[in-house]
């Protein structure tokens, strides 16, 4: 699982020096390298398109056949095989969803000289990996086209914190580093093939932005249904969320959309995430729940065969029901409806303005809607509800963030990662109130000595949403504002 990020960096400019950045302790000298890499795609770069990528690299520790596709949260996931001269069938057969059909051929090839700086802690062990990679790209076919660059890249090490990607990155931009316009080489070797869909950049008016965001999430549907389908771990979380972006971004960029020809669009988002919920909260819940039982002696046994029997009754029906959708009318007119956003968005006259101070006022108010809530706390009724409600605002402000992501600052970085932080607190905080609920129906149908047990964890969940809820408000003391 790959978590990185790219950065351009000027010729003739030091590398800079991460010691002392968070938990980094020693930049070590960096070990030197050259990557020879062949790309494979279809003649209308079917799979560049979709962020995947089949090469042949040769050179370095990593030499072989190598396939990325797109994970949660900006990562890829890579499959490797040994080094041959043919292209393997087993790749061919993986990216056949992506290619549709397509005939993969040779594309493109980079030749990389690569220097690469480990970067461990204080106890020595490796926490990322810097690399300064000169680049020279050569565009197969007829149309012969070189190019040469310099690329800054951190890769977290497996088992780092993923918030050190963050520190890093912000370390590198003040050294001079400027955040990557391209998400790989290929697709800046390329971009001719793929002009009029190049990145958004600081100069891109609201609506370019905007769109680019919308069309990277429906992609990313369209990805993840296949994975549903094919009951891939984590598909049903990462389709859902999928539609929570594009329903965020429909709601939060109204000035920038047309919201009455987006509001029948976003009441289908909402149906279809609902449906896939029941799915994920039970997966979500089952662990926390199971997991209340760490340390409690054997006799809460007949207990846990009462949560696992609920838990397998009530998937199964969610399950259930999640396929039925998938296969319905209903979700075919939905995916049209996607498919018609992303190739004739409903803009409105704002989306021509400059979109650093066009989608601010998205942020803003954004903004005013998770402080009126977090306000309403200490009057509230249903503490609880209001925590939930908090969370849910704080989602918003974070999923609008990113959607601005490609013209944004250090400020609006850190506001970002403030919300991210107040949800995922307050996140535990609801599967707690959630998981009491449950408790509390299946101890109604047992005996008492599982009604006990039940109660034991009911008060540990309850101990523990008041230190949430603490943790909550020096949290949100600590966060920074617009």
């Amino acid at each position: 699982m790959e978590r990185e990020r790219k950065f351009d960096l000027d010729a003739g400019r030091p590398v800079p020096d991460l010691t002392g950045v968070g938990p980094v302790a020693a930049q070590h000298e960096p070990e030197r390298v050259i990557l020879d890499a062949v790309y494979y795609d279809t003649e209308d770069c079917r799979l560049l398109r979709s962020g995947v990528t089949v090469r042949r690299r040769s050179g370095g520790g990593d030499e072989g056949w190598h396939l990325k596709v797109p994970a949660a949260d900006g990562a890829r996931e890579e499959y490797q095989l040994p080094l041959g001269d043919e292209l393997p069938e087993e790749l061919v057969a993986r990216v056949q969803d992506y290619a549709n059909g397509g005939v993969l051929a040779e594309i493109a090839r980079l030749k990389t000289e690569r220097y690469s700086y480990e970067l461990s802690n204080a106890a020595g062990r490796r926490l990322a990996v810097l690399t300064d990679d000169h680049v020279t790209g050569e565009k197969a076919g007829s149309a012969l086209r070189l190019d040469g660059w310099r690329e800054l890249e951190v890769e977290l090490a497996e088992g780092t914190s993923p918030e050190l990607l963050d520190t890093l990155s912000d370390a590198l931009t003040r050294a001079g580093a400027r955040p990557g316009h391209w998400p790989s080489k290929l697709r800046r070797l390329l971009s001719d093939w793929l002009a009029g869909e190049e990145e958004p950049g600081r100069r891109s008016t609201a609506g370019e932005v905007v769109v680019a965001y919308l069309r990277e999430q429906v992609d990313a549907v369209r990805r993840w249904d296949i994975g549903v389908r094919r009951r891939e771990e984590d598909a049903v979380h990462q389709l859902r969320v999928s539609l929570r972006r594009l329903r965020s971004t429909l709601r939060s960029f109204r000035r920038v959309l047309d919201r009455d020809r987006t509001r029948e669009l976003a009441g289908e988002l909402r149906w279809l995430g609902r449906v896939l919920s029941d799915v994920r909260d039970l997966e979500v819940l089952r662990e926390r729940v199971t997991g209340q039982f760490a340390g409690l002696p054997g006799e809460t046994r007949s207990a846990r065969a009462a949560v696992a029997a609920h838990f397998d009754r009530a998937e199964s029906e969610a399950q259930a029901a999640v396929a039925a959708a998938l296969d319905s009318g209903r979700y075919a007119a939905l995916l049209g409806a996607l498919e018609q956003l992303a190739a004739n968005p409903p803009l409105t006259e704002h989306a021509e303005e400059p979109a650093r101070s066009e989608l601010r006022s998205a942020l803003k108010r954004a903004e005013r809607k998770l402080v009126k809530a977090v306000g309403k706390l200490d009057e509230a009724e249903e503490p609880d509800s209001a925590l939930h409600s908090v969370r849910k605002k704080a989602k918003l402000a974070r999923y609008a963030a990113d959607v601005v992501r490609p013209v944004s600052g250090r400020k609006i970085r850190d506001w970002r990662r403030g919300a991210k932080t107040v949800q995922r607190t307050l996140g535990e905080h609801h599967d707690l109130v959630e998981a009491r609920k449950l408790m509390r129906e299946v101890a109604g149908s047992t005996g008492p000595r599982e009604a006990f047990v039940f109660g034991v964890l009911h008060e540990r969940s309850a101990r523990r949403g008041d230190e949430l809820r603490e943790r909550f408000l020096r949290e949100w003391s600590g966060a920074k504002r617009l």
